[in-house]
């Protein structure tokens, strides 16, 4: 009786233990989520070239969800999804919030065959987030890092988050990643101080500060978005590292569109997801340092796919197929780490397909708060797997993207059930079939051997699309195929070319981006 007492006058302010059923009231959540991480972009899921330690040792305490994936190939729907529980088509952020939709997609200059649908430009207030959720319970909400869900009055404040430091409505860091930083939400401290490793300072700090109640952390890195950089240190460590290995002769092949990256050699991108990992071990030693890293919930993942194509074309995700922006693997298939020190997670890996939304009903469901079935629509709870059981779902996941990516990716949707997915293309609606994972890499088409399944994927993914009132792309009046062709065809020589001299550049020895290094270094200049 008395050890019910105890754990009821602490309900709100440490997690109590239950040995015998393995259950701790009120944990802390710790989550981690990292900007265009590549499913293969750390040691423990493939790469010899990244060094993750820290990433490491988590992956070794939780369950790999070796089937992960984003809700989108881009960020801001996928960010929206794993805080609201539901798949873009129906929240309605499909794109990353500042594209151009409709007419005004013209001014790209893209001349592409459909005009991008319009989509939501901030998160809806009339979604319960998951901050929210554990707010109502008396959890104490932090956000730390990238937002991108809307601007002033759709900042992380605005959607549950008490503590706010560094999310605004800008998706990449304004000031890069040295201070000065040119972050509203976040005062510089010390010229030439690390973004990322800011960030997990004040995560630290907030884990220390208010480890008496229950806490919801967030932890939303910049890195490893554009624009990619990394102090001359760890350059020299990963431009040696790649001469050692050998570097290839190429380092790019044309995509149907774009080129894209086939190794990892890049020492600039190298050495911003090792600091990524430096600052995982910090948030990670201050759980521990404050006795909490048995009590506390912690996930890894990423918001999309590593960019293979676009922006700084600034790693491969082999063997999986294209990257951040693409409809194949490579876009949306992530790292998808959950950490449940009690339930004994150390080395365990499941086959089991999940996706963001998973997220929000899950963690409810590990810390013992009432589920919001109505809010996380398009998610279940991985707790019976967590516990080591099987669980018999056999339940369709959808994509929705009608717009055309920076990387190269193009209008399409998705379905994905028992091993099969179905992509439908809205230039023309043509459609591919694949079976997985044995032809992960998309490279093998099987539609044409499985007609009658391919149309029933159809339909169900037709449906749903006209259920949740899901926004198409348009033709475009004023498409002109010779320009369109014009483009392709100088991406596929020029850019290509000016490509493979700037991979070759970055890794000279005489490489030096600026005098600074990107402000990494204080100079008197």
């Amino acid at each position: 009786m008395k050890r019910i007492l105890l754990c009821i006058g602490f309900l709100f302010f440490i997690g109590c233990v239950n040995k015998e059923q393995k259950i701790v009231l009120n944990p802390n959540v710790l989550f981690i989520l990292v900007d265009d991480l590549g499913y293969h972009d750390l040691g423990f899921s493939g790469s010899t070239f990244y060094e993750t330690p820290n990433v490491d040792s988590l992956a070794k305490e939780s369950v790999w969800f070796k089937n992960g994936y984003a809700a989108s190939r881009v960020c801001s729907p996928s960010r929206a999804s794993i805080l609201t529980g539901k798949f873009a088509a129906r929240h309605g952020i499909t794109d990353w919030i500042g594209a151009k939709a409709g007419d005004e997609w013209r001014i790209r200059n893209r001349h592409d065959k459909l005009l991008p649908a319009d989509y939501i430009k901030a998160l809806p207030k009339e979604d319960i987030t998951i901050a929210e959720a554990f707010k109502n319970k008396g959890y104490v909400t932090f956000f730390a890092g990238k937002w991108h869900l809307g601007n002033k009055g759709s900042y992380p404040e605005d959607h549950g988050f008490d503590i706010n430091k560094g999310g605004f409505h800008r998706g990449s860091p304004s000031g890069g990643f040295f201070a000065p930083f040119k972050n509203p939400k976040l005062k510089d401290k010390n010229a030439g101080e690390n973004l990322t490793i800011r960030l997990a300072e004040e995560t630290a700090n907030f884990i220390s500060q208010k480890k008496e109640k229950p806490f919801f952390a967030y932890l939303s890195f910049y890195a490893v978005h554009a624009p990619i950089q990394t102090t001359e240190t760890k350059w020299n460590k990963y431009s040696d590292k790649a001469e050692n290995y050998g570097i290839a002769k190429t380092g790019f092949k044309i995509e149907r569109v774009l080129p894209i990256r086939q190794v990892q050699d890049n020492p600039i991108y190298g050495g911003l997801v090792e600091t990524m990992d430096d600052a995982v071990g910090i948030v990670l030693k201050s759980l521990k340092e404050n006795d909490l890293d048995k009590n506390t919930i912690v996930v890894f993942t990423s918001d999309n796919g590593g960019v293979a194509s676009g922006d700084n074309y600034a790693t491969s995700n082999l063997p999986l197929r294209g990257g951040k922006g693409y409809q194949w693997e490579g876009g949306i298939k992530e790292p998808f780490l959950i950490k449940v020190p009690w339930l004994g997670t150390n080395n365990k890996t499941s086959d089991f397909p999940v996706i963001h939304t998973d997220f929000y009903p899950t963690l409810l469901d590990l810390s013992n708060i009432s589920l919001y079935p109505e809010q996380h629509i398009d998610g279940i709870s991985l707790k019976s797997i967590i516990e080591g059981k099987k669980i018999n779902i056999e339940r369709p996941l959808y994509w929705h993207y009608p717009h055309y990516g920076n990387q190269g990716g193009e209008p399409s949707s998705i379905i994905q059930q028992n091993g099969w997915k179905l992509i439908h293309y809205w230039e023309d609606n043509r459609e591919e079939l694949f079976k997985l994972p044995s032809t992960e890499n998309d490279e093998m088409n099987v539609i044409s051997e499985h007609p009658e399944l391919a149309s029933k994927l159809s339909n169900q993914l037709l449906s749903w699309l006209k259920k949740v009132n899901a926004k198409y792309p348009k033709k475009d009046s004023l498409f002109d195929k010779d320009k369109r062709d014009l483009r392709l065809q100088n991406l596929k020589t020029k850019k290509l070319e000016s490509l493979e001299k700037n991979r070759l550049k970055v890794l000279s020895k005489d490489f030096q981006p600026n005098k600074n290094w990107w402000k990494s270094k204080i100079t008197k200049d």
